[in-house]
Formats: C-alpha cells, sequence, structure tokens
C-alpha cells in the first residue's frame, strides 16, 4: 500500500532472487513489517530506536517531517506554518539530528534556518526509523542527538511478486482543505531487473486555527508540492544494485512575516554598540513589499541516488554496501512578486562499508564517506537590489566543504551480554572562494579619490588589492572531529534488555554558526557567527571575556543513554534514560533587542558555553486482549547552563499522553490523548508558553480482496478538542499555532 512498509531483502539458498511476499520481514515491536536498512541495526543497538510503519505511518502522515513525527516519544515539533516542519529530538534540533535517505546522508538547507523544509514527501515513504541518542559514530557529528532514517522504494531491493506490484492512495483534509494523491509501480523485466515509478500530488490552504487566535485561518499557511521518482535495480540471491532519479518540487507560504526590520543593524558609538532597525544613510530597507502581500518559498531538489547491498563478494567478506548520490538544490524567498533571497546547495556524496565475516567472535563494518558540497545564499535578502556606489565582486557568495569521513564498528555476543564498540574521524575543510569577477561601481569624486592613489590605471592595482583583503579575511577553516562510543546490552531473558551506551561525540559547527552577518527574516533577528569578532566591541549588554572569534571551535558532548526494552508477549516497553554533559555548546545568545518598528527583533550573536541535557523518554503498553492495546507515553528534557546566567532558547516541554488501539477483524483505530506542559524554563528574550491537551483518533476499514493486500478506507483526526496551542520549540511560536481541528479522509489499494 502507499506509504505502508515494504519487506526486507532476504537471501536465498537456491540462488533465485527473492520476492516481496518469499522475503523474510522483521517487525516492530508494534506487529508492523519494516524495512531493514541496515542504518539502524535494531537488534544490537543499546540506544532508542523507534519505527513509524505501515498503518500507523500511513494514517499520521502530514505535509512535513516534523509533523508527522511529532507526538512519538522524544520527538517534539519545530514548526513553520503548514509547509515547513522539523522534528525535535530529546529538546534538539537540525543541525544535532542527522536526516537520512536509506541511510545516505539527506542534503537541502534545513538545518540552516526554520522557515526551510525538509525535502522529503512522507506520502512516498515506506517506513521511518527513529533513533533517540548519539548516532555520530556512522553518520558523524551532525547526528550527536539522534538520526531519523527515512526509507523508500525507489531503488527496489526485491522482485515483486508476480511480476508486477502496485499501489495507489487519495485523500483529503478538511481544515485545510488537503488534495493528496499518490501512485507507485514496480515491475519485474525478466528474473534479475526491477524498475519502478512514483508520484505524489498534494494541494492544501491556509489552515484552520481557533477562532480564539484572533482569525479562523492562519493567513500564508498553505503548501503544494509535487515529487516523482524512477528507478532501477539489477537483483541476484546475493543482493541488488541499482539507481534512481528523483525530484521534490514545493511551494509553501511563510506565516507571520514581517519586513519592518529588515533594515537592521548595529552602530558602533565610540565604546558601545546600539542596535537599532530604522534606516539612515546609506542603510535602508532590503525589502519594502507591503507586508500584505504573501511571502513564499519555491523549492527544488533534484537528486539522483546510487544503492548497493551485497553478500559474500569476497572470501572474508559478509556484506558490502554502497550508498553514493548527486544533489541539486535551491529554493527562492519571494514577497509578493519580489525575489528576495536564494539558497542552492549542490552536493556529491558517496559512502561504502565493508563488513567482514566473524573474526575472533567480532562482527564488525568499515565505512568511508566523502563529500564535496557548495552553498550559497546565508545573508543573502537583497538579490533583487544591485549593488551601486561601491568596489567588490559581483556574483553569489559560496561556502565550499569537502569532508572525509572514516568510521569502524565492532560487535560480538559474550554469552547473554551483546557488546558494541564504534568510531568515526572526520576532516573537514569550509574555503570562501572570490565570488565573481571584480566591479567598480563608482561615482566621480569616489573614482577620482583611486586615481589619486592608485595611478590612471587604477582598476588592476585595486583589484588585486582586493583580492589580497578578501584572502586575508577568509581564510580556510578546518574541522577534524571525533567521536567514539561504547554500548553493551544485557539480556536479561529472551524478551527483556537492559542496555547502556557510553558516547563522545564532536560537532564542527554549521555554515550559519559561523558565518552569520545580517538579517533573517524568518527568525525577525540580526545574527553574528562566530566568525564575525562580536567582542571586539565593549557593548554594555554583552561579557567582557567572550572570546572575539571562534572559527576553530568544537563541540563536545559526552553522553550516558540507559535504556530498558521488553518485545513480545501483553507487556512491552521501551524507557530510555540520558545525561549529556556539553563543552561549548553552540547557540545564539541575545545580545540587544529593539521594537521601535512595533515588531520586535533580536540581535543575537553565535557563542558557546558547557551545558548539561538530561531526561526520560519511553512507552508501556498492555494488550489486555488480542483486539485492545493501550499504551501510556512520555518524554521530558531539562538543561543547564553551566557557564552563563542565561537558559537555552527553544527547549521541548514534558508530555505525558495515553493511546487506545483497537484491531479486530476488518477494523482497526485508536484514540490518543496527551498534555504538553508549561514550559516556563527559558532563555531571556522568550516568555513561557503554556500547556495544551491534543486528541487524535483514527478510524480504519479493510476490504477482503483475496490478498495479503487490499483496499482501505480511513479516519485520521487531530486536535479534535480544536485547542489553541502554541509550540515553544518553533521560532514563529506566536505567529504560528498548531492546526486547529482536522479530519483526514483517505482510500488506499495495493495489488
Amino acid at each position: 500500500m502507499a506509504g505502508a512498509a515494504a519487506p526486507a531483502w532476504a537471501q536465498d539458498s537456491n540462488g533465485t532472487p527473492k520476492t516481496a511476499s518469499e522475503a523474510q520481514p522483521v517487525r516492530a515491536p508494534s506487529g508492523n513489517i519494516i524495512v531493514t536498512s541496515q542504518a539502524f541495526e535494531t537488534k544490537r543497538t543499546a540506544l532508542p530506536v523507534q519505527v513509524l510503519s505501515g498503518d500507523e505511518l500511513v494514517h499520521r502522515r502530514q505535509g512535513g517531517l516534523g509533523e508527522t513525527l511529532a507526538g512519538l516519544p522524544g520527538v517534539h515539533l519545530d514548526s513553520f506554518g503548514g509547509g515547513a516542519s522539523r522534528p525535535v529530538i530529546r529538546g534538539q534540533t537540525l543541525p544535532r539530528i542527522e536526516i537520512l535517505s536509506d541511510g545516505a546522508n539527506l542534503f537541502d538547507v534545513s538545518s540552516i534556518s526554520p522557515d526551510h523544509a525538509i525535502t522529503t514527501d512522507p506520502l512516498l515513504l515506506d517506513a521511518i526509523e527513529i533513533q533517540r541518542g548519539p548516532a555520530a559514530i556512522r553518520y558523524g557529528g551532525n547526528a550527536t542527538n539522534g538520526a531519523i532514517n527515512l526509507i523508500d522504494s525507489k531503488v527496489p531491493k526485491v522482485m515483486p511478486e508476480g511480476g508486477m506490484s502496485g499501489a495507489a492512495e487519495i485523500r483529503y483534509g478538511t481544515g485545510d482543505h488537503e488534495k493528496s494523491g499518490v501512485g507507485r509501480f514496480t515491475v519485474g523485466l525478466g528474473s534479475n531487473v526491477a524498475i519502478h515509478a512514483e508520484g505524489a500530488l498534494r494541494r492544501a490552504d491556509n489552515y484552520d486555527v481557533p477562532d480564539s487566535f484572533g482569525t479562523d485561518r492562519l493567513r500564508d499557511s498553505f503548501a503544494e508540492s509535487g515529487s516523482y521518482a524512477f528507478g532501477a535495480s539489477w537483483i541476484t540471491f546475493k543482493g541488488y544494485f541499482g539507481a534512481a532519479y528523483s525530484r521534490v518540487d514545493n511551494e509553501y507560504g511563510l506565516p507571520g512575516h514581517s519586513h519592518a526590520n529588515s533594515a537592521c543593524h548595529g552602530d558602533y558609538y565610540f565604546d558601545r554598540l546600539e542596535f537599532h532597525c530604522r534606516p539612515h544613510g546609506s542603510i535602508g530597507y532590503n525589502v519594502t513589499t507591503p507586508d500584505e502581500l504573501t511571502a513564499f518559498i519555491r523549492l527544488r531538489s533534484e537528486r539522483v541516488d546510487v544503492r548497493g547491498d551485497y553478500d559474500d563478494l569476497l572470501p572474508g567478506l559478509a556484506h558490502l554496501r554502497l550508498r553514493g548520490s548527486y544533489t541539486d538544490y535551491n529554493h527562492d524567498e519571494i514577497d509578493g512578486s519580489t525575489l528576495f533571497a536564494r539558497f542552492t546547495n549542490e552536493v556529491w556524496d558517496g559512502r561504502m562499508e565493508l563488513t567482514h565475516q566473524p573474526l575472533f567472535g567480532f562482527t564488525g563494518t568499515l565505512g568511508v564517506q566523502y563529500t564535496d558540497a557548495t552553498f550559497s545564499g546565508l545573508d543573502l535578502n537583497a538579490i533583487h537590489r544591485p549593488p551601486t556606489d561601491r568596489v567588490g565582486f559581483s556574483g553569489t557568495l559560496q561556502r565550499k566543504t569537502e569532508n572525509v569521513g572514516v568510521f569502524l564498528s565492532e560487535a560480538r555476543s559474550l554469552g547473554n551480554v551483546d557488546v558494541e564498540i564504534a568510531a568515526r574521524k572526520d576532516w573537514r575543510t569550509i574555503r570562501t572562494p572570490i565570488p565573481g569577477p571584480f566591479f567598480a561601481n563608482l561615482t566621480p569624486q569616489n573614482e577620482a579619490y583611486y586615481i589619486g592613489a592608485y595611478g590612471p590605471d587604477w582598476r588592476p592595482a585595486l583589484e588585486a588589492d582586493q583580492r589580497t583583503y578578501w584572502s586575508e579575511g577568509n581564510p580556510d577553516l578546518k574541522h577534524d572531529p571525533f567521536s567514539a562510543s561504547f554500548g553493551v546490552t544485557w539480556n536479561v531473558q529472551p524478551s527483556v534488555a537492559l542496555a547502556l551506551a557510553l558516547a563522545h561525540t564532536e560537532r564542527g559547527p554549521s555554515v550559519r554558526e559561523l558565518f552569520a552577518d545580517g538579517v533573517n527574516l524568518a527568525t525577525n533577528s540580526y545574527e553574528l557567527g562566530l566568525t564575525k569578532s562580536p567582542a571586539d566591541f565593549l557593548w554594555d549588554e554583552f561579557p567582557i571575556d567572550f572570546a572575539p572569534s571562534m572559527p576553530d571551535l568544537m563541540e563536545e558532548t559526552d553522553s550516558i543513554n540507559l535504556t530498558l526494552r521488553k518485545v513480545g508477549g501483553p507487556l512491552e516497553f521501551e524507557v530510555g534514560l540520558f545525561y549529556q554533559d556539553v563543552s561549548d555548546y553552540i547557540f545564539a545568545r541575545l545580545i540587544q533587542s529593539n521594537d521601535e518598528n512595533g515588531v520586535r527583533a533580536n540581535m543575537l550573536a553565535y557563542t558557546a558555553a558547557d551545558g548539561e541535557f538530561s531526561g526520560i523518554d519511553g512507552q508501556v503498553s498492555y494488550q489486555f486482549a488480542p483486539a485492545h492495546r493501550l499504551t501510556l507515553f512520555g518524554d521530558y528534557v531539562d538543561t543547564e547552563l553551566k557557564s552563563m546566567d542565561d537558559n537555552l532558547p527553544r527547549i521541548s516541554p514534558g508530555r505525558l499522553g495515553a493511546r487506545y488501539d483497537l484491531m479486530a477483524g476488518s477494523i482497526s483505530g485508536g484514540v490518543e490523548y496527551y498534555h504538553t506542559f508549561e514550559q516556563d524554563k527559558v532563555a531571556s528574550y522568550e516568555t513561557a508558553t503554556s500547556g495544551y491537551d491534543m486528541v487524535n483518533a483514527t478510524l480504519a476499514y479493510s476490504f477482503d480482496t483475496g490478498r495479503i493486500q487490499g483496499f482501505e478506507l480511513y479516519l485520521r483526526g487531530s486536535n479534535l478538542l480544536n485547542e489553541l496551542a502554541f509550540v515553544h520549540t518553533s521560532f514563529v511560536r506566536d505567529q504560528s499555532p498548531l492546526r486547529g481541528r482536522n479530519v483526514v479522509i483517505g482510500a488506499r489499494y495495493a495489488f
């Protein structure tokens, strides 16, 4: 079915490729069949892992990944209207969570700003694996707090049963007039080749919000998307090798946008800084379009994936895993008819993993990854205004990142105890090349000045000086993080395990954390990165001992995760405790605020402080009859800044909930309630966020078609109490409440 989980690939001893019906599936604790991607070795991992698949995934899907996963234990939402939403795991979101596509990094610009969408369509996913805790050993420092693996079928792994399979689904949402359709088709050519095609379309208007917000619909919360992919694989009894082309097109609104603060800047007066947002002199408003017009993002991402998994390629080599991709991403930020920003990201990425046969009792994987990325768009919010009367280089500023990573993991069983160790080393270089050819748009008076300084042939000399100045001001930045982990799992009983994981992870700063230097209209802030020397000025509001610039900073985290889980039988549970001690935690700290234009703007400087994170998350379920199951779930995160008198911003509040599930023949469904508590432990530029109650329900009916898969009708209601709910983790909390009452009606068919 569209969105239902696909079975895992498995080997057949007689030498013929497995079909979808013959492959042995892996089942999640909920009983749903899931895909085994080898991204997370769920049988051994000492970290909490949850799989969203099958009917549960189909019924929970929203337009964005964050909305789809919100409500799962330990997972909250960073919301930005109906088009962009990012998951928050254990109080943190991107760039401390890695988003993966079948075990390979997903490259977009969602980590740069909260209004940037994650380039995936949940309608086309088979399963989503959520790992809470440090996954950095395999995927690098950006997975310090977890990883989310998106499983799809665009590269076929198995031959379709009977030579052909497919699915289709349509759905309609009452709260935003959502109209969605998805289709997929896989066909076998001969005995070893399978081809696949899929596509999805979604159109949604501004979504309903409770009248107490002041309006019944959230302006500019609309979202439209289209996705499709074509892939093919060569499949044998030992594995597969294939490739796919995919494309995602999104257009979505930016609720609560304002240009009132597009002229914000800092003026330096003798020994202090004054942050204000009124234009003067050469400083004007970057965007002058009336706020009444719609601001939106138009996004396109094209990607080519090469994937392969192969067993017993050489003696001693149990498994070879290949993942390669090329991503060409761009999006325009448009206000009315004015293009004010453009982001691009072109990335080549490849990784190879070799798993050896048991050696001295150990089974392990050695891997290498190479990434070459070219990114542009940071602080570019006046692309519609050509430069006048100045000297410089024409073209868009780019940041070129080259990264090489090597990782190793080893595991073995010692009776009823499983032990795993892993390490990864990265070498990352960020370069800032000269943007383009030299130009000089000068008034006659300024040109006379340069003639006097350099002579009649002043242009070459001035260009040479500018190139030297650029090179000195933009040196290569190198970060070489190292991460290591140790985990032990005690299998107390065949169905009960207690797991302990210790990890040291290192993360280099992101591009925004390093280079931000201007207005971010999405967050109503003026931001300064770690390379911008903010402490060269004596600001009354800023501690004098703040480092003048920190381009070489490395965020280091020592963590402990303790997980108790039971799978099988009427009672099942998984509960995780965690503690993180972070040195040089990078975050945007408030310097000054200004509300002279009626909309508050914050001046933020990325800085580092020592901090702690601790908490608990998990769920306990009991099947008190064959058709009835009750689940209790919840999560809580506590943070502490040890070296500053402040709190960290946008930390998710605590939450408790219960869910009842029914499975009675052709009828299935459930009711879910959870309470999100007030968050009153806030940063200096935040206010407390009230708690709220959320009630969701699902009802589905499956028609017996004489096949394993068939036809289903379903209803999914969310926020049935029509609660006005604001999420503390969102940058636009006050402008963008959660959806009001919404009911999705869907029908799906598979063959």
